[in-house]
């Protein structure tokens, strides 16, 4: 691909220098972008999108517009710096936020946020309580955006009750007979169904608001000052979609407070970090202030293990069918995930009071 003529597209002043693959993102491909502008260095994103999985990427790009528009409004109003506490989008030449190539490819771009990076996992503490601060404001930001003027993305992502039925489906199918090895597993799984329908149906009764969800709230999506430590902006806004805040709080617990891999084979390594839960806890809720319902803060604790759970039935429903949806480099990988998942499961109902004092402590 020619990243010069790529790059020409866009509304970037300045003579091309470079274009290098950048970050660890796995459904886009990132390459940092640098112009020799005014005797200096500027730098850009530069993303190919992966419109295998965002089918509708006119959509998608209108979903991240309206949102960054709106944040930039609200971080300038507070005197923050929108160039460095949002992304922004480079338009195209012709007004365009995205361009589309002759041959089908779509390209991003974004201005460079400089000395700020992510990290893929807890290296400390502090770190993964700046991320719950990050995606705290983040919310808190967008408590009076309409999320109904978004599109959604991937329909039904954390749809728990249809994520339980696609897995029994995945069960009864057992197309390559894996299921009779994997029968405590599988009845682990069942016997929470209970639980499957507890946020589908607040939202459904109004009794939480349907809010700007992020979707993807791991670690590595916060970018935090290399100097300050401390969170610049949070980032991969493609998974943007209505719903719950439950949602967004419950995967960053879910990937946060288990200091293990995600496909550890020994599961008596996994444990569920309490401590990590307040860490997170603590700076989530220190930004939100009266943004947040009472419903919504007693339910933070479900959101975790729903989350969870639900990761875990669909790593479980795919060893089932074949890993056919998740990458995995080994036998069984697909298998072990879930087990870690529901080893923290396990662990979060069973300290569930515990996780509901901290809420209140907060």
């Amino acid at each position: 691909m020619d990243f010069k003529e790529i790059l020409s597209e866009f509304e970037i002043a300045g003579e091309y220098v470079s274009c290098v693959p950048y970050g660890s993102g796995h459904i886009n491909r990132t390459y940092k972008a640098t112009v020799m502008s005014g005797g200096k260095a500027v730098n850009y994103i530069l993303q190919k999108i992966n419109s295998a999985l965002f089918t509708n990427v006119d959509a998608l790009m209108n979903n991240i517009k309206l949102v960054t528009e709106f944040n930039r409004e609200k971080i300038i109003a507070s005197g923050g710096d929108p160039d460095r506490e949002s992304l922004t989008i480079v338009k195209c030449k012709d007004g365009k936020s995205y361009y589309k190539t002759s041959d089908g490819e779509y390209y991003r771009v974004y201005i460079f946020i400089e000395n700020a990076i992510g990290y893929d996992k807890v290296e400390k503490p502090e770190h993964f309580y700046e991320s719950a601060v990050a995606f705290g404001k983040f919310a808190q930001l967008l408590d009076s955006f309409d999320s109904d003027q978004l599109f959604e993305v991937l329909p039904n992502f954390h749809n728990t009750v249809k994520r339980f039925s696609d897995f029994v489906a995945a069960v009864e199918k057992d197309g390559l007979g894996r299921a009779k090895s994997v029968k405590d597993e599988i009845a682990f799984a069942l016997k929470q169904e209970k639980y499957t329908s507890h946020i589908v149906d607040l939202l459904a009764k109004n009794l939480i608001p349907s809010r700007v969800t992020h979707n993807d709230t791991k670690l590595n999506n916060v970018l935090i000052d290399t100097k300050t430590d401390k969170a610049v902006c949070v980032i991969d806004l493609d998974t943007m979609m209505p719903g719950s805040i439950l949602y967004d709080f419950g995967d960053s617990i879910r990937f946060g407070c288990n200091p293990c891999k995600e496909d550890e084979p020994d599961t008596d390594k996994v444990k569920f970090d309490m401590s990590l839960f307040e860490v997170y806890t603590r700076g989530y809720l220190s930004v939100f202030g009266d943004s947040i319902t009472a419903e919504e803060k007693k339910n933070l604790p479900m959101g975790a293990v729903l989350m969870t759970y639900e990761c875990g039935i669909r790593f479980l429903g795919d060893y089932l069918s074949g890993d056919t949806y998740f990458k995995t480099g080994r036998e069984g990988q697909n298998l072990d995930r879930a087990r870690v998942q529901f080893k923290l499961v396990k662990e979060m109902l069973s300290r569930y009071d515990e996780m509901c004092n901290i809420i209140k402590k907060y």
